[in-house]
């Protein structure tokens, strides 16, 4: 009796503490973010399959060996969950471990901290039981379990963590997983973060991307490119498609197409890989944008683009942001203009405004893989105007972030930063020398003018940062130095802070546009100004602002399976002094829809066929693409999660036409939400155009 007891203890001890406390993890942190727990069998089985094989390879160190390393597995583990966690409230995305490392080496994390303190301090009972219970249970277990193992029981260990695996990916495989996402795919993907962790694990997502990191992505089948995809949004039946008129009916001209002259068919039948092949064929498929009456309405003028940081149209008023109200009512008009959060906030939300396309839902960085791969983007507003003698210079008044010092250049800008610039800028400065944080959009304005006024014709982009989180009287010096004109608003403080700190967005606007009219060339200027993202780390503060609800149980997580995505709704302006009219755009567009739509507006050459957004004034409809890959169009609204689609008022389908209209949808969203990635990897720009 003793004899068994004593071999009972030999496997059966501390060490098998780590595959509970790995599956005690997975489940708090579901249950602590409001993930689907749908999907526990697949997270729990797979979590404690990776706890046993740590369990066994324990099994062959020492005692003190092992405590030292349990503990350490312990506490990283522990912490990695609790860095997911602040990740996600702050950023609003998990991140994959190599690449986040990456993007934290080469950032000023310093700008977030007081954000991370808020965090910490907000969520200090998840953190508590995260990182404290499993230390506490490790320790408990460490002191409840003497004696001696053998090392066979390791090997016993070891092959029950194999059919523990076998069986979490047999679930994976063969489960009865339903939805446009699965495990199965999210399994063999480097993309879809936030899903991964929902379905997978938090472990299980850092555990594939290192097995990408060291193998590289699994290739998936694309299937057949589909002609009648693109017909969905076209207007027409093909790129030759002649218009029925009636004989009454005055026919419109017969506009061009936005489109180069390239023969896809011989790219994809001699493509270098089947990436490249897939884009030619896929772009070959789509029916191009047509010119209008709008094209080339503002040809050789000079061009101010600005990204606004965190900004939301939900704050302009008349008579607080006259600036911001003029130009956003008397140039053209979107209201419905959406400023969707797709990955990496802020570079994301640049990659969106200034290429046109959809930034990777993953690592390696989108637009800081441009710029250290130095990849071939012709489309973009300063390599486009750099041909016809424009000057194009880029500012952003802070350090160096994304890898912008390589990125932007590439873009066709001369970049401006406070460093690893050619010529670095100056911050402003308090009575003591100090840096302000953040700086003041009106000061880089005031600053920069007179780099560029006698350069014509110009192209500008601005980058501001007045309006970066956190938002408070005490976190953000913009806030405070606009506490008084904002003291009387009936909001609470962290939204009287944030109009506050945006203050310096509107004085910089009534300076340029000062600055433009008494340099006499206000009415040759465009100037369009788009949001990177909402403030998406306070929606409290868009529900104050907009006087109505986005659905407050899910404002934590931003979670677009119930969040209302009018949300996401902003102001996009594209204005000019020499506008004597107002121009109303009723269709749905978002940031991708920017460059093509000013690309034909300036009456630039580019491909339409090679970019994720459309035209806005072109008969062709735009789609508002989210994070989750739910969309929107003119004529309806699909949600990915319940695989719905609502028809817009006044629209009448049959049943079959609905479904094929939402599947040939459904396809372009793929299309496009990918053909970014892939024209950056494989530098497909420059295969066909250079």
């Amino acid at each position: 009796m003793n004899t068994k007891k004593k071999s009972q203890r030999h496997i059966y001890n501390w060490r098998l503490a780590i595959p509970f406390i790995f599956l005690y993890l997975e489940t708090v942190f579901h249950l602590y973010m409001k993930l689907d727990m749908g999907y526990f069998p697949v997270f729990a089985i797979m979590s404690f399959a990776i706890g046993m094989f740590v369990s066994g390879i324990l099994y062959f160190l020492p005692r003190r060996a092992g405590i030292i390393l349990g503990t350490i597995v312990t506490f990283i583990t522990a912490a990695v969950f609790v860095i997911e966690c602040i990740c996600r409230d702050i950023l609003q995305q998990y991140y994959q471990i190599f690449s986040a490392i990456d993007t934290a080496a080469g950032n000023r994390l310093t700008d977030y901290s007081s954000a991370v303190i808020q965090s910490i301090s907000e969520n200090a009972a998840g953190i508590f039981f995260m990182l404290a219970v499993p230390l506490i249970f490790f320790g408990f277990s460490v002191v409840q379990t003497k004696g001696k193992v053998r090392k066979q029981a390791g090997i016993v260990v070891l092959f029950f963590a194999v059919l523990i695996y076998l069986a979490g990916y047999a679930v994976i495989t063969y489960g009865p997983w339903k939805g446009d996402f699965t495990p199965s795919m999210l399994y063999r993907t480097d993309t879809n973060t936030d899903d991964q962790v929902e379905q997978l694990g938090v472990i299980t997502m850092l555990r594939i991307n290192i097995r990408n990191e060291i193998f590289g992505v699994p290739e998936t089948d694309r299937g057949e490119v589909s002609d009648s995809a693109s017909e969905a949004v076209s207007g027409e039946k093909g790129a030759d498609a002649e218009k029925n008129v009636t004989a009454e009916a005055e026919p419109e001209p017969d506009y061009p197409y936005n489109v180069l002259d390239i023969d896809l068919k011989s790219y994809a039948q001699n493509a270098s890989s089947s990436n490249s092949k897939w884009l030619s064929e896929y772009f070959d498929s789509v029916v191009p944008t047509r010119q209008n009456e709008y094209t080339g309405m503002f040809e050789g003028y000079n061009v101010i683009f600005i990204t606004a940081e965190g900004f939301s149209g939900y704050m302009i008023d008349p008579e607080l942001t006259p600036t911001l109200y003029r130009m956003s009512h008397e140039g053209f008009v979107f209201p419905n203009f959406y400023s969707t959060l797709h990955f990496t906030s802020t570079s994301g939300g640049e990659f969106q405004n200034l290429t046109g396309l959809y930034p990777k839902a993953g690592f390696p960085v989108s637009m800081t893989e441009t710029g250290e791969q130095g990849t071939y983007l012709p489309f973009t507003l300063a390599n486009q105007l750099n041909k016809k003698g424009y000057t194009s210079i880029g500012y952003h008044f802070n350090q160096n972030m994304y890898g912008r010092e390589l990125s932007h250049p590439n873009l066709g800008m001369e970049w401006r930063q406070f460093t690893e610039c050619s010529r670095p800028l100056s911050a402003e400065v308090n009575s003591s020398g100090n840096a302000y944080w953040p700086q003041s959009d009106n000061y880089m304005i005031e600053q920069t003018f007179d780099d560029y006024k006698d350069s014509q014709p110009f192209n500008i982009y601005y980058l501001t940062i007045s309006g970066h989180l956190p938002y408070g009287f005490s976190s953000s010096q913009m806030a405070s130095r606009n506490r008084e004109a904002v003291e009387d608003l009936p909001y609470s403080e962290t939204t009287k802070a944030y109009i506050a700190a945006n203050l310096e967005l509107e004085k910089g606007l009534t300076t340029l546009i000062n600055d433009l009219e008494e340099a006499g060339i206000a009415d040759k200027t465009l100037i369009v100004m788009a949001p990177d993202h909402i403030p998406y780390s306070d929606i409290n503060v868009l529900e104050e602002l907009a006087g109505r609800s986005f659905n407050s149980e899910s404002l934590e997580n931003l979670d677009e399976k119930s969040v209302d995505t009018d949300v996401y709704k902003n102001t996009l302006i594209i204005w000019s002094a020499s506008m004597e009219q107002p121009v109303q755009v009723d269709k749905p567009c978002s940031q991708v829809d920017i460059l093509p739509t000013v690309s034909n507006l300036l009456g630039l050459e580019y491909d339409s066929r090679m970019m994720a957004g459309t035209d806005v004034m072109s008969e062709t409809d735009p789609i508002v693409i989210f994070f989750s890959t739910s969309w929107l169009t003119e004529r309806g609204s699909y949600n990915r999660y319940t695989g719905g689609f609502t028809p817009a008022e006044g629209e009448n389908m049959s049943p079959e036409e609905q479904d094929a209209y939402v599947e040939n949808i459904k396809y372009i969203v793929d299309c496009r939400l990918d053909m970014g990635a892939m024209i950056i990897e494989e530098d497909y720009y420059r295969q066909v155009l250079e």
